[in-house]
């Protein structure tokens, strides 16, 4: 078990610089995740957790004592590739117990750490298997066991799904999640997919362009984002925005007006809003109701049917696209002319340069 802290990291790679002075602190026994769009730096902060990139400045301590002068095979960490990098020749045991047997542990210490493992992710009846008669899950299993026979400190984790199949995947985050209760140790997983980090993380660090968005919980991120980048990044579909315009501002409430000419009354943000103030006004699907006489009219371009639920893509008449949720059996179809009510107190508010305006009453923050 192990935490890992991060104080001020930053990475260069020549005169550019990925990774812009972070500091974080994983907890022992904490299944946190990095995640962002490609090129944000996760991949690079979690090699630089595991020694397998240098950092240029700052520390990395794993259970308080300093690491980054530490060889990757000395800082008793495991990592799983998103390529499951097995030997063909050798069998899943074989694969397996191959760090083992490199460090000289005997052969009878082996074979039981490999049994155990097996047993844990439900791959006995394959041992005696090679890699080319294996599915895609097995095979990450294997690359996944290959890590847990070390018995390590943390598990480091880089996109490891995201060469399976879509039902796949939704059967290894369940897996995961089930490794991490049973083994009961650090856990740092890297993806570009929010919903694997929101089905299995305790927490969620948001990264764009070598900073740290905000970290919390995925509930945290869901309901309060921090900024603009976290409210658009989080969540499926992702949150409607639309220009406004402040026009009248009292203790309680604020009044905007939108592009298409609508305005829309919200509850009052705590910070201080001038009129004619520009910001932008975030909305959730689910949070947008059809309503004969809705403050929002456009009209469906497009219409997806998923079982229990709809969403309804539909353009606004200044242009603007809007995606709502709506019940599965809706008789709404694509050309139709409809409106939509905002649950106002649902509402998100940004200001000009994407940091969330906070509510100054809790029961209005959404939910």
């Amino acid at each position: 078990m192990a935490t890992v802290e991060l104080r001020n990291v930053r990475k260069q790679f020549g005169t550019h610089e990925v990774i812009h002075g972070i500091d974080l602190l994983i907890q022992d026994r904490e299944f946190i995740a990095f995640v962002g769009p490609s090129g944000c730096g996760k991949s690079t902060l979690l090699r630089m957790i595991a020694g397998l990139e240098q950092v240029t400045e700052g520390e990395v301590l794993i259970d308080g004592s300093p690491a980054q002068d530490v060889p990757p095979a000395k800082r008793g960490l495991a990592m799983v590739f998103q390529s499951y990098a097995l030997y063909p020749h050798m069998t899943v045991a074989e694969n397996m117990s191959f760090s083992l047997r490199l460090s000289g542990t005997p052969k009878a210490e082996r074979e039981q750490k490999v049994r155990t493992v097996a047993r844990i992710l439900e791959m006995e009846p394959l041992l005696e298997r090679r890699p080319s008669q294996l599915s895609g899950g097995q095979l990450q299993r294997v690359a996944i066991g290959r890590a847990m026979v070390r018995q390590p400190k943390a598990f480091l984790l880089d996109e490891p799904l995201s060469n399976l199949d879509a039902a796949l995947q939704g059967q290894m985050r369940l897996e995961l999640a089930r490794l991490h209760r049973e083994l009961n140790t650090t856990m740092i997983y890297v993806t570009h997919d929010q919903l694997e980090a929101m089905t299995m993380a305790d927490r969620i660090v948001v990264l764009n362009q070598g900073n740290v968005e905000q970290l919390g919980s995925p509930l945290e991120l869901y309901q309060h984002p921090a900024t603009f980048f976290v409210a658009g990044f989080i969540g499926a579909p992702k949150m409607n925005f639309l220009d406004a315009e402040v026009k009248t501002v009292d203790a309680q409430h604020l009044t905007l007006m939108l592009t298409s000419g609508t305005s829309i009354t919200v509850p009052a943000p705590l910070q201080k809003l001038n009129a004619n103030e520009k910001i932008k006004l975030g909305i959730r699907a689910e949070h947008l109701a059809l309503e004969p006489e809705g403050e929002l009219r456009g009209e469906i371009e497009a219409l997806e049917h998923l079982g229990p639920r709809a969403y309804l893509h539909t353009r606004l008449a200044d242009g603007t696209r809007l995606v709502a949720q709506t019940d599965g059996d809706t008789q709404a179809r694509p050309g139709d002319h409809v409106a939509f009510r905002a649950r106002s107190e649902a509402t998100h508010l940004f200001n000009s340069s994407g940091r969330a305006l906070t509510r100054s009453d809790p029961q209005a923050e959404p939910c």
